[in-house]
This record gives C-alpha cells, sequence and structure tokens, in this order.
C-alpha cells in the first residue's frame, strides 16, 4: 500500500485501479467525503508558479474539511536558504502532508526521505504523476477501459509522457508516443514501462512521426514544447519541433471522432491549434477538471480514510 505518492511506479496496477473507481464516487457523491479531512493541515511546496495542481488541490482539501499553508519560491527557498532535509524535518512536526511542484525530482526525493508523512509530486522533471491519472481517468469516461483505447502522445518526451506510459503499463493500456529524435522519453522509464507492458499485455510504441502515432488512435495528447524554465531554449525547440503540431490535417488521419486531449497551459498556434483545442472532440477541460477528483481520491487514501487497500 502506497504512503506516497512520487512517482507512478509507486502504485500497483490494482491500486490505479482502485484510485479511478474513488476518484468517481468522489466526482458522483462529492457530499459524502465533507469534512473527512478535518484537523488536517497540508503544506503545498511549488517551486513553479501553478493554475490546476494549486487550485484542485487548494479546491479539494477545503472540501473535505481540511487546511493548506501555501509555501512558493520565495517563501523558504528549498536546498539554498535552508537544506531541503531540513525543512522536511521541520514541517514534519507541523503538517499533514505535502503537494509539492519543483524543477527537480530530486528535491521531491530527498523531502520525503525526511519527512515522515504522505508527500504527493504535483510535478517535478521526471514525472507528472496526479496529471496523468486524471488523463487516464477522462480518457475512460469517454471510451471505456474495456473497448481497449489507444492513446496517441504528439510532442516532447517529458514528464507527462513519462508518467502516462507507466500507467499505460500498469493498466494493460496501448499508448503510442511521436517526438523528436532529440527528445525521447527518460529511457530509464521508458525500459520500466516496457518490462511492465510485457506483464500486463499493454502495447507502448514509439515513433518520430507524428501520423504514425495517431493513425486509428482514439485520443491524441499533447503539450507545451517550451516548458517553464526552457525559455532560454525556445527559438531551438521551436525549430526542432517543426511538422509536430497537432492540427487538423494531423487529426484526419486518426480514428473519426478522435478525441482531443491537453494537459494546459497550451500554446496556441503551436504544439496545437486554436480549430483542433475549440472543436466539439476537445476533453481539455474534462481534464482539468479531473484534476480536482483523482487528487481527492489520492489524499483520501493517502489520509485513510479512502476504500484503497
Amino acid at each position: 500500500m502506497f504512503s506516497s505518492l512520487i512517482s507512478i511506479n509507486d502504485l500497483s496496477s490494482e491500486e490505479i485501479r482502485k484510485l479511478l473507481e474513488l476518484a468517481a464516487e468522489v466526482k458522483k457523491r462529492p457530499q459524502d467525503f465533507r469534512n473527512v479531512l478535518e484537523g488536517r493541515m497540508f503544506g503545498f511546496i511549488f517551486e513553479k508558479p501553478s493554475t490546476r495542481t494549486w487550485v484542485s488541490f487548494q479546491a479539494g482539501i477545503f472540501s473535505m474539511g481540511g487546511g493548506v499553508i501555501y509555501l512558493g519560491p520565495e517563501d523558504i527557498k528549498l536546498g539554498i536558504r535552508e537544506e531541503v532535509r531540513d525543512v522536511a524535518r521541520v514541517l514534519n512536526r507541523y503538517l499533514s502532508g505535502v503537494i509539492m511542484r519543483t524543477f527537480s525530482h530530486w528535491t521531491i526525493t530527498e523531502f520525503r526521505d525526511y519527512f515522515e508523512k504522505p508527500v504527493i509530486n504535483g510535478l517535478s522533471d521526471k514525472e507528472h504523476p496526479c496529471q496523468a491519472l486524471a488523463d487516464y481517468m477522462t480518457l475512460y469516461e469517454k471510451v471505456p477501459a474495456a473497448q481497449d483505447p489507444v492513446l496517441a502522445f504528439v510532442g516532447d518526451g517529458n514528464n507527462v509522457l513519462n508518467s502516462l506510459m507507466l500507467v499505460a503499463a500498469k493498466l494493460g493500456a496501448k499508448i503510442r508516443y511521436a517526438t523528436p529524435k532529440k527528445y525521447q522519453p527518460d529511457p530509464k522509464i521508458l525500459k520500466a514501462a516496457k518490462d511492465i507492458a510485457k506483464k500486463t499485455g499493454a502495447v507502448i510504441e514509439g515513433f518520430q512521426d507524428p501520423a504514425k502515432a495517431v493513425a486509428g488512435a482514439d485520443a491524441i495528447y499533447t503539450d507545451v514544447w517550451v516548458s517553464m524554465g526552457e525559455e532560454a531554449m525556445r527559438k531551438k525547440k521551436l525549430k526542432d519541433f517543426s511538422g509536430m503540431r497537432v492540427d487538423k490535417k494531423l487529426v484526419q488521419k486518426a480514428k473519426p471522432g478522435v478525441l482531443i486531449m491537453h494537459c494546459l497551459p497550451a500554446h496556441r498556434g503551436e504544439e496545437i491549434t486554436e480549430d483542433v483545442i475549440e472543436s466539439k472532440n476537445s476533453i481539455v477541460f474534462d481534464e482539468a477538471e479531473n484534476r480536482l477528483h483523482i487528487q481527492k481520491a489520492i489524499l483520501l487514501h493517502l489520509s485513510n480514510e479512502g476504500a484503497i487497500r
């Protein structure tokens, strides 16, 4: 049973399925979960700005009776003003759990090693587990898992793709990705996902041609090409990602009625066109909503209030 959520690999296949089921219950009957976190205080340690991660976690915690303390990049300056391990041991005396959004994955693992309560990865350079869980929750709402939908990711081999591959592997799902040669997903995570896939029957395929990745797909997913902290690389990345944009021409190569997914924020006109993200098949804002529900399910479990055993 997982005690923190740093990586999708912290979860078993069954735990992922149960989290998705619990999130669906929370979404359907939010009133049943009021006040279950009463008396619990959670810390947000954010090195990066945030809209969905911050608001969805805070709204979820407040709706279940808990409290939140926000610690932004200028508040504690992890590893600069004070060592990560010292901050972790101090906050352990005050808080019931911590949600972290950091540049380095190491910062989260180091903090977890010295914090004796739940730690949740709200985003790092290596993984974005809460996002990937919300994504699969959303996909399966539209195309049930029993129909074995194919998810095609087009763009950067980044933290989102890393976590999506691991979720797909654990669930025995089908995922294809198309990334430029220099921007492949993390090789260790890719190997781990493929090793898991051998046991679960998942299919993980990589391409450089986005048309091959989206052929016959049930959903097309993309993310920004230039992430926070990469602004100096902007011109180079825009050049390197030429031909990777999700536009109407690419969408037409997928299954009719293909769903459009994006974790937001979107740079319209770069990785995705305005007409595609605003199309009737876009489920981008359903994904954003489901961040709230999946994170409430994670919090319930980690606070021993969930139904995951």
